[in-house]
């Protein structure tokens, strides 16, 4: 197994034992191989749940992948199932062809760290602009097909006991992700002072669900928030740089104006983001409602087709955003599919036992 993420000192947080099924363990049903599989979403909370049947892991910061092997052939897509194949280079395929099996799907996500260990999402951006795949790292968390049985059904602790033990003493870029039984508290703790992102706690007793259904929740160290790109304001410094992004996020169906974000590019960026926004003008506000006349200065609008990530302190009593700062565009959502996410209040407590599930 290659190295594990910092999420916590080994003196303080206890790394799951592969205990919970052997590798001559059958689970899933017989099952052809399936199609893309819609991801498992993780819900926003307030803070992490308690409760034995929650386990955590580190939340990443990088691109969500399903790596999919079939009869020799290694295939990698997207959350909304682009291929992204040759985008990664041989190296990361090759160790996905070392796993023991002639057909597996892999449920994880793509990083590249920094010096400190850290996934970081602008150095993931620029290995892959620069098609250097040496960094690349795939962080895998589930297992949802193999050798002819779906998994999907099982519950979460039976696959991700088999994942570990498929990829046993693998070397390389694909990698297991550890998870904690530490109360969800304590992790998010030791990851917030790692400067990680955050955390996802998931339901042990739970199979695989796609979509955004409550078993899977995540606790953040500071807010972000993928929205859509709806305009820019030109730089008062250079004629071919943006100043600003106009965000926005859909409603009920309807796109609503969320704020500007002036922080967070180079120059580099600034220009790339200008030549990339000028091919989608268009005349008119995209926005459902019209803008004032403070929200419309200077605005340039655009077709609302990119997605950026930004990180941001909180929100204003009229719903903007507060203290935002551009972390970079997320080719991998779909703008159509963007809302605001706003934090549930955790789980409550519920002992696996008394949902008949095993922990």
């Amino acid at each position: 197994m290659g190295k594990p993420p910092p999420a916590a000192p080994k003196r303080t947080a206890r790394r799951l034992a592969p205990s919970v099924a052997s590798a001559s363990s059958v689970i899933g049903a017989p099952s052809r191989y399936p199609g893309f599989i819609e991801p498992a979403l993780a819900t926003l909370v307030s803070a992490p749940p308690v409760g034995p049947r929650w386990r955590h892991e580190i939340k990443f910061d990088g691109y969500r992948l399903q790596a999919r092997l079939r009869s020799g052939k290694v295939s990698f897509l997207t959350r909304s199932g682009l291929d992204w194949t040759a985008r990664f280079g041989r190296a990361l395929a090759d160790a996905v062809r070392e796993i023991p099996a002639a057909e597996a799907i892999m449920d994880g996500e793509l990083v590249v760290e920094d010096l400190a260990g850290r996934s970081d999402f602008g150095l993931l951006q620029g290995a892959l602009k620069a098609g250097d795949s040496g960094p690349l790292r795939l962080y895998v968390f589930d297992l949802l097909y193999l050798d002819g049985r779906d998994l999907r059904a099982a519950p979460l602790s039976a696959r991700q006991a088999r994942l570990q033990e498929l990829l046993g003493q693998i070397r390389g870029p694909v990698r297991f992700s550890e998870a904690f039984d530490d109360p969800g508290e304590i992790v998010l703790r030791h990851a917030c002072r790692l400067s990680l992102e955050g955390i996802v706690s998931k339901a042990i007793d739970e199979p695989y669900r796609s979509g955004r259904v409550g078993i899977w929740l995540k606790s953040k160290c500071s807010s972000r928030q993928e929205l859509v790109v709806c305009g820019y304001v030109p730089s008062t410094a250079s004629s071919t740089a943006i100043g600003s992004l106009v965000l926005g996020a859909y409603e009920n169906g309807e796109l609503q104006h969320v704020g500007r974000v002036g922080t967070g590019y180079t120059a580099r960026i600034a220009r790339e983001l200008y030549q990339a926004l000028e091919a989608r003008r268009i005349d008119r506000s995209p926005f459902a409602k019209k803008l004032d006349s403070a929200a419309a200065k200077d605005a340039r609008f655009v077709r609302p087709e990119l997605v950026a990530e930004i990180e941001f302190r909180g929100w204003s009593r009229d719903g903007l955003l507060r203290h935002a700062s551009y972390r970079g565009l997320r080719e991998d959502k779909v703008a159509a599919e963007v809302v605001i996410e706003r934090p549930q209040m955790p789980a409550a407590t519920e002992p696996a036992a008394q949902r008949g599930g095993s922990r």
